[in-house]
């Protein structure tokens, strides 16, 4: 069979899908969304890896531990700031166009989000006790516990920011794109507190104040593109003082250079983010709404455009699911032993690991896909009765908070 034959039923795929979006869909703001998407799982792979103790039980490790120099890496793959604002636009049009009230709308925003982490979690605590008596060590188990419930965290923050959104709104509408440098400076404000000539009397829970301006200041960006209160010459100014700022904070300021947590580094710039996170988010935010005509002309093929659609339609599932992925092909590979299976259970601390991880990538996707077969279930509302549906909520519920107890180690 030829190769135009075999990719005949995808091109009539993604001609169908093409046809069936409606004139008004914004293409470039869902591809931005599908990138941003990809990069979760794509960071999680490259930089998550495993070590193994001598009863094979697994523990995180990280390549940049040993290869700091990968930290720029870090850059493309940390795009919360672009999903953020692509979030703050999408919220920003349908809060206008809401039939109902304000509540009910935050009310089925926080529905879609809140079914599929309480799938992945109940399931997760269904089969962490099945997989301890079938001989999985527990140090693994808490492993792929905090693996799994480590990205969840962003739904919680999401939720917060979302419930903001009539408050963004009205503050576009009085300053615009500048709406967001207040959230800016208090972020600022609490780096140079916790960093600056007072770091030894401040006390450490004081960074926890930069979690929410932090994840909000390009929620707020996105709301006011979605009000129109940025142009061209607003994202251009975006795009330039996120880059001058983020390698002032480098080079004068000695920002830690990796977006993501490194074990055992003193300061980290994601947990909380810091301002080289904000920094970050403004130049990604500029450069989006630059090249959004440009995107937007790409995606009328719909040989793009299909996947597009696909990945936005399983957004929640990869962002639950990925981690699962991993430690599909991690966990069974644990009673192989480390030597054998390079990549996957040898710990990141060379060359030949990053070549062997990039070659376990497509492992982890095709088990993602597998998974997501299932698992997008959790995206949609459950069938049945009302009474069947509390009942499935109430245990899903326990299920999950008894994980998220096990997970957090306080169990």
């Amino acid at each position: 069979m030829s190769a135009s034959a075999t990719l005949a039923p995808l091109r009539k795929a993604a001609e169908r899908i093409d046809r069936q979006t409606p004139a008004h869909r914004d293409r470039a703001v869902d591809g931005l969304r599908a990138l941003a998407l990809l990069a979760v799982p794509t960071g999680h792979w490259l930089l998550g890896g495993f070590t193994l103790d001598s009863d094979g039980g697994l523990h995180n490790a990280s390549p940049l531990s040993a290869f700091g120099a990968l930290a720029p890496a870090s850059w493309v793959l940390q795009m919360l700031g672009i999903f953020f604002l692509v979030g703050g636009y999408a919220s920003a049009l349908s809060y206008r166009r809401r039939p109902g009230s304000a509540g009910a709308w935050l009310k089925g925003r926080i529905v879609r989000l809140g079914r599929p982490v309480l799938g992945v979690t109940a399931v997760w605590a269904l089969a962490a006790p099945v997989l301890y008596a079938a001989g999985v060590p527990e140090a693994s188990l808490r492993t792929g516990a905090t693996l799994v419930i480590q990205p969840l965290w962003f739904v919680g923050v999401y939720v917060v920011v979302t419930a903001l959104t009539p408050y963004c709104v009205r503050a576009a509408g009085r300053l615009g794109g500048w709406a967001a440098a207040p959230l800016l400076g208090s972020v600022a404000v609490v780096d140079f507190l916790r960093y600056g000539p007072l770091a030894d009397s401040v006390p450490s829970w004081l960074s926890l104040l930069n979690i929410l301006p932090g994840w909000l200041f390009a929620y707020q960006l996105g709301v006011s593109w979605g009000e129109r209160r940025i142009g061209r010459r607003g994202a251009w100014l975006l795009l330039a003082g996120g880059t001058l700022l983020f390698a002032a904070l480098l080079a004068v300021f000695h920002y830690p250079a990796s977006m993501v947590g490194v074990p055992g580094a003193a300061r980290t710039n994601s947990h909380p983010p810091s301002l080289l996170v904000l920094a970050l988010a403004s130049a990604q935010s500029g450069a989006a709404i630059l090249l959004r005509d440009r995107l937007a002309r790409l995606l009328a093929r719909p040989v793009l455009w299909a996947p597009v659609v696909v990945i936005n339609l399983c957004a929640m599932t990869i962002l639950c699911w990925h981690q699962t992925a991993m430690l599909a092909a991690a966990v069974p590979g644990s009673f192989v032993g480390g030597g054998a299976l390079a990549g996957l259970t040898t710990a990141p601390d060379s060359l030949g690991w990053i070549a062997a991880r990039v070659a376990w990538m497509p492992v982890f996707a095709a088990l993602l896909v597998g998974i997501a077969r299932y698992a997008r279930r959790f995206e949609h509302p459950p069938e049945g009765v009302r009474g069947g549906r509390a009942l499935r909520r109430t245990v899903a519920g326990l299920l999950a908070a008894g994980f998220a107890v096990f997970a957090l180690g306080l169990a």
